[in-house]
Parts: C-alpha cells; sequence; structure tokens
C-alpha cells in the first residue's frame, strides 16, 4: 500500500490497520523502482455555492422551517456547503408539483418525452468533469471512478431510456401500457448521481414525474442535477429534488399522494418501508443490502482472478451493495492466490481523491467508518487472523485500510453481515458443490463472481446460485441495458435494462 508522503511506518494508535502492521512490514515496498508524482484534478472545474435550497416546482427554495444542515467533504472533513432541509411540509409542496405535473407530462409523446432524455444525457456528457469532481469531494471516491465508471454510466442510463420512451408498447407489457403517477424515490450515498439516474431515467420515460431524496451527506450532485434539468428545459414539477434526513424519507414513502416507491439502502431501512407500504396501492421496488460471493476455482487465471478480487471488494472504498466482499478459493490454490493478492495490495495507493493516481479514497462519513471498524475489531475477536498493507492513514478526514481476513468459517459475524467497507472475508471450498452452499447461505442474493477456465461450470454453478447478477470471469461490471436486483433480503424488483421500465408503468 502505498500513499503519497506515507513511506513511513503508521504511528497513529487510532489508525485501523495500526494492529496488523508486524505483519505486513514487507508488503509497503514499491513494486516499481518509479515514483507516481501527484496527478491533482483541479477543483476550480467546480463552482459550490455556499449554500442550496430544495428544489421544488423548477425553482430552489427554503426548507418550510429554515431548517438547513451543512454538507462534508470525507477525504478533509471541510465542510462544503449549506443545504436546506426537507421535512414534511415540503414533502407535500413536492408531491403536489409532481402531481399537477403529472398530467401534462405523461400525455406528452413517447418522443417528446425522449428530446428531454437526451438533451439532459448531453449536458451531463458535457458538465461530466465538473460533476466527477463534485462527486469526488462530496462523497470521497476516487476521481478515477468518477470519471471513468460512475459519470459515462449515467449520461449512457440517460441515453438508453430516452431510447425506449417511445417504444413502451413494444417493451413486452401489453399495448399501450400506463405510467403510474408520482414517482417517490430514496437513494444512497454510496453512487450518488448514478443511482439517481438508475431512478429517475425509467421513471421520466415511462411518463411519471418525480420526487426524490437524495442521501443527507451526498446531496450536492442530486442538487446539481436539478440544475441540468432546468438547463434541458424539463417542465416545472416533473422532477423535484429534496435533500433531507430519514423523516424526509419516510414522508415521502408514507404520502397518500405517491404512486410508486423506489429505495436503495440498507436492508433494516427497506424491511421499514415494506411494512410502510404494505396494505396500499403503492408499486415498491428495494434494492437492498448484500454479501455477495466471488468463487476462485482451481483451473482461474490467476492474475486475472486477482484483479477482479480488487475490483470487486475495494472499488469505491468496498461501499458497493453488490461487492464480492466473501471471497470462496479452491483449497489447493489458496496460498498461491492469498500471495499473489496480497502482493497487488501492496501496489494500492491511498490518499487524496482527486489525485489521478488515488486507488482508495475516504470513507464517507465518520458513522460508517464506526462500523466498519466495529466489524472489523469483531473478526478478529472472533478468531480470524487480520492481515493490512501497511502504510500511514491520512490525519485528516475518514480513512480505513484495505484489510483481508483468512482463517474465517461461516459462523464468523465477517462472514455473515454486510460490512458496507474494504473488507475481505476469504474461505475455501473443495468442490463445485461446497462452493454452491457456502455462497447461498446468506440471508442476501444480489451479486456473486465465478473464476473458471470452463463455460460449462461457469452455466451450471451460476444457475444454482441465489443471486440477481452473476459475474463470470470478471466483476461490477454494469450496462444500463442490462437488469439488476436481488432475491431475499437483498430486496426485490429490477432496474436497469428493459425490466427497470416495468416497476414505473401500470402493467
Amino acid at each position: 500500500m502505498t500513499t503519497e508522503n506515507m513511506d513511513k511506518q503508521p504511528s497513529n494508535t487510532n489508525n485501523p490497520s495500526s494492529s496488523t502492521d508486524k505483519q505486513s512490514s514487507g508488503m509497503n515496498k514499491r513494486s516499481s523502482a518509479f515514483e507516481y508524482a501527484p496527478a491533482p484534478e483541479s477543483r476550480a472545474i467546480v463552482d459550490i455555492a455556499p449554500s442550496y435550497g430544495l428544489f421544488v416546482d423548477g425553482e430552489f427554495t427554503e426548507a418550510a422551517d429554515g431548517k438547513v444542515f451543512k454538507t462534508v467533504s470525507p477525504s478533509t472533513e471541510e465542510v462544503l456547503s449549506e443545504v436546506a432541509q426537507a421535512g414534511s411540509e415540503d414533502v407535500d409542496r413536492a408531491v403536489g408539483a409532481a402531481r399537477k405535473a403529472f398530467d401534462k407530462w405523461s400525455a406528452l409523446p413517447g418522443s417528446e418525452r425522449a428530446k428531454y432524455l437526451f438533451r439532459i444525457a448531453r449536458i451531463i456528457q458535457e458538465r461530466s468533469r465538473e460533476l466527477a469532481v463534485l462527486e469526488t469531494l462530496d462523497n470521497g471516491k476516487p476521481i478515477r471512478e468518477t470519471r471513468d465508471a460512475d459519470l459515462p454510466l449515467v449520461a449512457a442510463h440517460f441515453f438508453y431510456y430516452a431510447g425506449w420512451a417511445d417504444k413502451l408498447d413494444h417493451a413486452g407489457f401489453g399495448a399501450h401500457p400506463r405510467p403510474l403517477g408520482v414517482a417517490g424515490q430514496v437513494i444512497p450515498w454510496n453512487f450518488p448521481l448514478l443511482m439517481l439516474a438508475w431512478k429517475i431515467a425509467p421513471a421520466l420515460a415511462a411518463g411519471n414525474t418525480v420526487v426524490l431524496k437524495p442521501a443527507e451527506t451526498t446531496p450536492l450532485s442530486a442538487l446539481f442535477f436539478a440544475d441540468i434539468c432546468r438547463q434541458a428545459g424539463l417542465p416545472r414539477g416533473v422532477v423535484n429534488i429534496l435533500p433531507g434526513y430519514g423523516d424526509a424519507g419516510a414522508a415521502i414513502v408514507a404520502h397518500p399522494d405517491v404512486d410508486k416507491v423506489a429505495f436503495t439502502g440498507s436492508t433494516a431501512v427497506g424491511k421499514e418501508i415494506a411494512r410502510t407500504v404494505a396494505g396500499t396501492r403503492k408499486k415498491l421496488t428495494l434494492e437492498l443490502g448484500g454479501k455477495g460471493a466471488n468463487i476462485v476455482f482451481d483451473d482461474a487465471p490467476i492474475d486475472q482472478a486477482v484483479e477482479g478480487i480488487v475490483t470487486g471488494i475495494f472499488f469505491n472504498q468496498g461501499q458497493v451493495c453488490c461487492a464480492g466482499s466473501r471471497l470462496l478459493v479452491q483449497e489447493s490454490i489458496h496460498d498461491e492466490l492469498l500471495e499473489s493478492l496480497k502482493r497487488r495490495l501492496s501496489t494500492l495507493r491511498l490518499g487524496d481523491p482527486l489525485d489521478k493516481n488515488t486507488d482508495i479514497g475516504a470513507i464517507n462519513s465518520p458513522e460508517q467508518l464506526a462500523r466498519i471498524t466495529a466489524l472489523a475489531e469483531r473478526g478478529e475477536a472472533e478468531g480470524a487472523e487480520r492481515w493490512s498493507p501497511a502504510c500511514e492513514l491520512p490525519s485528516a478526514g475518514y480513512w480505513f485500510a484495505p484489510t483481508l481476513f483468512t482463517n474465517v468459517t461461516q459462523a464468523h459475524t465477517i462472514a455473515r453481515d454486510e460490512i458496507f467497507g474494504p473488507v475481505l472475508s476469504v474461505l475455501t471450498f473443495r468442490t463445485p458443490e461446497e462452493a454452491v452452499a457456502k455462497a447461498n447461505n446468506t440471508p442476501y442474493g444480489l451479486s456473486a463472481g465465478i473464476w473458471t477456465e470452463k463455460g460449462s461450470r461457469i452455466l451450471a454453478v451460476a444457475g444454482k446460485l441465489r443471486a440477481g447478477v452473476i459475474w463470470s470471469n470478471t466483476f461490477n461490471k454494469f450496462d444500463p441495458t442490462s437488469p439488476f436486483g436481488g432475491y431475499k433480503e437483498s430486496g426485490f424488483g429490477r432496474e436497469g435494462g428493459r425490466h427497470g421500465l416495468e416497476a414505473y408503468l401500470d402493467v
């Protein structure tokens, strides 16, 4: 593990990786004779205002009760801006605006709605550098990820659903499918703008209007999107953005004039939403937690698998619902793969998320860091062996070193609970049947990965895994044309692809 100016052994006793330094002291040697010079992306591309209001009926406005909250950069703890905090009265206003806009918006020909979506997609592309920097500042993830993964996918989703807007009769849901009405959407902080795109693009293509609440720790990109809606000339009230806390999300979910609820977040909150919606006419989509298994067979290409493992768990600091947080390795290659994996982790760069060389950014909030830390400590207490590459974590911000746990059993908490951080639990198996049994031994069912050179084995194992998304010889690959969703406590319904339209249509 290397960082800018971080070659010394850590001296901070609060460093989450400090207990592992003796084990990993040999891992901080550079694998190359060449040093990376800092390559920071300029903050000047984005102009963050001192304060932002709610976006209701096409205008930015203060909260009815005047409440505000601050949004903080996770990498520096710097206050970025002050944001209006929505309450129940604001939810009423936004839902009323969306209901009023629905009649005209839903009556537009699909080809006309498509024009707005195409326009939004093009503006996102034009402003992608600005939005990438903004997302990195507000979320803490590396600029390399927001620039190369998040923003291209955001634009692609709007382009894709723009193409569907005038073809709904041919989507396989019967003749003349109708929009539902007002969609209430609550999104998480790990992919703020991408989760917004996943929800708003199909809703608008199908003819619905939207009231969306971004996460309280990452409201800025949604508010910048509100400005994009105005720039694109989107009719007033079609999209409404309400930053706020859980009470605002709960008010949206419970509002009697909301016809559709879409939520991405924790399983606990998803269960509460399901209880609220039960017995009503509202349609519901839930995309919840996960504990994905990444299964590596003995004939897998080791180097390729290692790259997939790193992508699977350390992309976005492991703050990914479909992260491959359980590594199942066939026993005969365990030692070889683990050695290669540790060697690869020693080359990752942790530090300033705006540096284009950075691989590992900051954890999103102090609350999330405390949860990751507590679960990792519990893993040690339960007897699993912890290892992290040596590095010194920055003194400001919220940081956690990439961590491996070996000697893990299915009884360990770290093998059962979603940690939502850069923590990988390594288990072994001997036969494909054992791999499937272990992979399915979880209350979740969102994702899985299979690594083998045999196509027949991929198909045989994939058919037995209870996971909504299964990757073969890769991991964390997304495309707007492909549906995404889970089983069991990972939720229900699908987002993305043709399937993502069904949740926003009366079929």
